[in-house]
This record gives structure tokens, sequence and C-alpha cells, in this order.
């Protein structure tokens, strides 16, 4: 299945040709019925010769809705460049043409409508000026097609060329992971929600969970059409309307994507390859407002230079775009950016999650072109550069390779040492990613991190391991596996939940020794009244808690280890026989007070290892 899309200047026959092929009004709007022009997408479907079917996206033409034009044009197969015969090349002629090559559509004709309104002469004329007036773009070789929707003459030998042309297209890909760009959504009654799109890079289900960019919202396919039919499977490069349950109008607008749940993740920043027409109106500088579309989504945006202060009109470079909202994209999509008269020009998205990046950095600008032009290898290489590992589910769209592409590469740059795999176990799409080099920066920071640890604390034995994820600044599941594979590594050592250098060692000095020795003979001298007037510095009480020398019941209730312990025993001993004990029995028991018992006792409740029932303590 192919969609066939319209471009032109208004009032030049787009919608008197699309209905002249299909029998089908693709005005549907009120106010376009009684204006003659198209304001908003058309769409209707055409039986070709050999029984192929297409779809046809009729685009309007005037300038005032050149956006809506953009909602639509972003997921054709074949561009019908609409010229009418009697007024020819038009101001919306040079900006749709400037649109499609932008958009690197590679297939196209070049369609004269209204042949029937002058004599061969002048349709000769209007055929030469086309052919200057595409010179340089991807429409350069485009055949021509003189046609008149009002006389039928010529649309046979067209429908003929587009199922030659459609015969010998690529096939549409498939990388398993489909994007439906939203540019129509409405009720129907007895249904409920229904969205229209032109479905990319994969398949949709009915009964399959999807989800809608950038809200979030989960929803359920209920039921799928293409060209009013009904199907259970949607393939990528068909016009479908997908119904979903338990979702309103108000919750969807042009430019949402549906998708499968949790693989895309909106943004609002994003780094770019730029190009500015030739014919743009001014050069664009540094931080520029601007409009971004791409697919059917639109949004303001700011335009960050990295290689130069000022694009000149005709020039390429490399940009980081921040936008007003967030939009849905992958790497290796196609925008336009127009000013509020005019499209300026457009470019392929590098990297949908960048970081902020400096203007004329020169490391950042090779990673980009890397990003960019590299070798398969290169690009997921670029793409784990940074110092943040990654899911191997993820990089199929942040690269755009297909998924049973993806798992044979990585595997052979982990043989190879270019990667680091994070999680236990065999490599899959679960795998947690990141570059050696990247890899590097982290072990370096985790170094860092601890030994500035060990330098403030040095009576500790280590730094608690939730500590260090959350200085690492990395994202829940991969900090967990980074600490991990740094333990395994050998990089650092583990006690229970703290982690250290392997080098670091708790030295006392002489008088701390004293110290220490001092403040436990003391607790040992009154085992189960231990003083709580003697003081000891706080890194030294620490310490003594890390080793087990001593047990803090509370602030200012400290016993040795050996008497916890015989207190402990001796109590739980005490419930198994006679099935519970109160404040006043360990008092008595201990010959202590009521305020080491009942701080004991409460400490065992915390501890789990008793529960208070009353004015009684029982085992739990």
């Amino acid at each position: 299945m192919y969609v066939i899309g319209t471009a032109g200047h208004v009032d030049h026959g787009k919608s008197a040709l699309v209905q002249a092929l299909t029998g089908i009004d693709p005005d549907r709007l009120r106010e376009e019925k009684e204006r003659g022009m198209t304001i908003d997408l058309g769409f209707a479907w055409l039986a070709l010769p050999s029984g192929r079917s297409v779809s046809i996206v009729d685009v309007p033409g005037h300038e005032r809705f050149i956006k809506n034009m953009l909602a639509g044009v972003g997921g054709i197969d074949l561009a019908l460049l609409v010229v009418a015969a009697d007024e020819g090349v038009m101001p919306q002629t040079v900006e749709h043409l400037a649109i499609l090559d932008l958009l690197r559509i590679q297939q196209s004709v070049i369609v004269i409508t209204k042949k029937d309104l002058v004599d061969d002469e002048w349709l000769g004329l209007i055929a030469d000026d086309v052919k200057e007036t595409v010179e340089g773009t991807v429409l350069e070789d485009s055949p021509i097609v003189s046609v008149s929707a009002y006389t039928g003459e010529g649309l046979p030998e067209l429908a003929a060329l587009l199922d030659d042309l459609l015969a010998n297209a690529p096939a549409k890909k498939d990388i398993g992971r489909p994007r439906l760009p939203v540019d129509r959504v409405f009720t129907i009654a007895g249904f409920g929600t229904v969205v229209t799109g032109t479905l990319i890079d994969g398949t949709l289900t009915v009964g399959q969970e999807v989800e809608l960019l950038p809200s979030r919202i989960k929803t359920r396919i209920r039921g799928l059409q293409t060209h009013r039919q009904k199907e259970e499977i949607a393939l990528p490069g068909t016009r479908v309307a997908a119904n979903l349950t338990n979702v309103s109008t108000d919750d969807i607008s042009r430019g949402d994507i549906v998708t499968y749940p949790g693989w895309l993740r909106p943004t609002q920043h994003m780094d770019v390859r730029l190009r500015l027409l030739e014919d743009a109106p001014y050069p664009l500088r540094h931080n520029a407002g601007v409009t971004f579309h791409t697919g059917s989504a639109e949004a303001d945006a700011r335009i960050r230079l990295l290689e130069q202060v000022e694009v000149l009109p005709g020039e390429t470079t490399l940009a980081q775009l921040r936008l007003s909202s967030l939009v849905a994209v992958a790497k290796g999509d196609l925008f336009i950016i127009r000013s509020t008269e005019s499209t300026l020009g457009g470019g392929e998205i590098i990297d949908p999650y960048p970081k902020r990046h400096r203007l004329l950095h020169e490391e950042t600008l090779q990673q980009l072109k890397a990003l960019e032009s590299g070798s398969r290898q290169e690009v997921l290489l670029g793409l784990l550069h940074k110092e943040e590992p990654c899911k191997a589910s993820a990089l199929s769209s942040l690269s755009g390779t297909p998924e049973h592409d993806l798992m044979a590469t990585l595997k052979l740059m982990t043989d190879d040492s270019q990667l680091v795999v994070l999680t236990p176990g065999e490599l899959d799409h679960n795998s947690t990613l990141i570059s050696h080099e990247g890899w590097s920066k982290i072990e370096d920071k985790i170094i860092t991190t601890l030994e500035g640890y060990h330098k403030q604390h040095p009576l500790r034995s280590g730094m608690p391991k939730s500590e260090l994820r959350n200085r690492l600044q990395l994202n829940g599941q991969a900090a967990v596996e980074t600490v991990e594979r740094a333990v395994k590594g050998g990089l650092i050592a583990e006690a229970g939940n703290l982690v250290r250098l392997p080098s670091h060692k708790i030295s006392l000095s002489s008088r701390q020794e004293t110290q220490v020795k001092d403040f436990l003979s003391a607790l040992m001298a009154s085992p189960y009244s231990p003083p709580s007037d003697i003081t000891l510095d706080p890194e030294l009480l620490g310490m003594l808690t890390e080793e087990g020398q001593i047990v803090r019941i509370s602030d200012n209730v400290i016993f040795a280890r050996e008497a916890y312990g015989q207190m402990v025993n001796k109590i739980t001993d005490e419930i198994k026989t006679k099935g519970k004990i109160t404040v006043a029995e360990v008092r008595d028991m201990f010959s202590t007070s009521r305020k080491y018992a009942l701080a004991l006792l409460e400490h065992l409740d915390d501890e789990k290892l008793t529960r208070r029932v009353g004015d009684d303590r029982v085992l739990r």
C-alpha cells in the first residue's frame, strides 16, 4: 500500500484532479465547499490499472494553510506537483516544491492541469517553465503529464504512470516500531474516538494496547480501517483510521503519535542537520525563533547554532532545536522550519535526546557528525558515547536500526570491546549498555566520588550504595547495575549495604585508640546500665556501630555488643517460656532502670523481634 500526496498553488485544480481520478470529493468541510478551496487535509483512494490500491492525501494550497499542508505531506510515497496551465508556476508552487525537496520525496509526477483552457503552444511554455523551476531539486527528473479534470483527457495516462512508478517503489520499512502521526481526530456515534494518519515503521493490530504521545495516555485499538474497509492488521505505508477505547477527543490533538508503549520518549530538544533554503528571505542567527514541523506535529522553537553564529541562505549546519512543547520523534525523522510568512528550511534529526551543547565545541561536533553519517556501529557508538547507559531495546528507535539487525550488531561490538554490558547474563533486548569510553568515565567518577567520601569520613568503612547511586546521577535500574558491575569487576569492594575503594582502610591515631578503649571499658563496667554522660566523637561512634562493637538503642542509650546479645537472648528465652514479658520484668532481670528496659524493648519492637500487646511484649 502506498500514499500519494498533492502539492501546488491554491486553485490549481488539486482537489478537482483527485475527484476526477477517484470519484471521491476530498473537500470534506462545508466551508471548503462554499469557498471552493481546500482548507484542511482531504483524503481519497484509487484503484490503479494493475489493481493496486493507493491512498491520496489532498493538501491545501493557500499560503495561510501551509501548516495543514505540512501535516499531510510527511508520510507520502509519491508527490503530485500540480500546476495550472492557465497560470503556471506561482508562489505556493515554489514553496510546496521546496517542502517536497526538504522532505526528500523520492517519487514524483508533475501534473499540468486545466489543459482544456489553453492551446498546445502555451502548454509547452508552461512545461518548460516548470522544468526550469524544479532544476536542482528531487523533482528534477520527474515526468510531466498534462490533464483536464473537466474533460478527462490525460487521466488514464496519469493513472498508468502512477502504476508503473509505484510498481518499482521500495517496500515500506518495518522496524517493529509502529508510529501513527495523528492528522485527524473525531467521534463516530456508537464507536467513540477515531484518529487517522499514515502508519510508518511497523504494524498495528486490533486489540493491541497502544500509547498516545506526548501525553503518555494508554489506550487500546478497538478497530482499524483502511479505505473504509475493516482490517485486523494495519501495515506500514497505509492510511489508517484507528478506533481507540477509553479516550476522549479532548485528549488527542493533531501531531500526537499512536505507538507501542514504552519505547519512544517525547522530547523538547534535538540535535539536527539544518539546511536553509537558497531563497530564504534572511539569514538565521543563533537563538532565532521559528515554527517547527515534523510529521503532523507543530511547535514553536528556538535554533541554537553549533558550528557558526549565523546561517546564510543555501548553507547547511549542525544545530540544536529547543521546542516550546513536547513532540515524539526518532533519529532520522525529517522536519521543516518556517517563519510566520514563509518556509525557511528543514533537515534531519540526528539525536532526539541530546544534552545542551556549547557553540563551536569540537568534540560535540565530531560526535554529531559520526551520528549523522557514520556506519551502523559508529551511530550506535555515538549514541552510547554519553556517560549514561541505555537499554538495548531503546537503541532501535534512537539509531534507526531495524530490530532484527540491532542485536547482531551489538553482539559484534561487545565482542570487540567497544561496548560494556552492565546487565548480568546474556546480551538481549533488556540489557543495559554503555560505550567502553563512557564506562571509563563512569569508573573515574566512581573512584573520585569514593575518594572524596573517604577523605571526608576516614573512620567510616564505606559509603552507602544508595548514596553512590544517587551521586552518579543515573536513571533507576541503570544506577543499580552500574554499581553491581563496579563491584563485580573489582573496582570497588562491598560489605553489606556499603561500598568502598579496595585500598581504603580505617586507621586510628593513638589518641583515638585510647578514646575508643576508654569508651568501651566504661560501657562494660556497667553493661546493663551503661553511662549516658560519656561522649565520643560521632565519627568514632559510627565506626564502632559499623564494626558491630556497640549497638545504639537510642540517642543516649548505647550497649556494648556482648551485653546487648546477652540481654536479647535472655528476653527471648523468657518470652518463649512464659509467652510474654513486661518492662518491669526486664528491669528486674538485669537490675537496671526503667529507662534502659523501656528503651531496649522499644528497640526490639522496631527490629520486628517483639511486639507490644497492652503492657506486655510477645514474640512476633
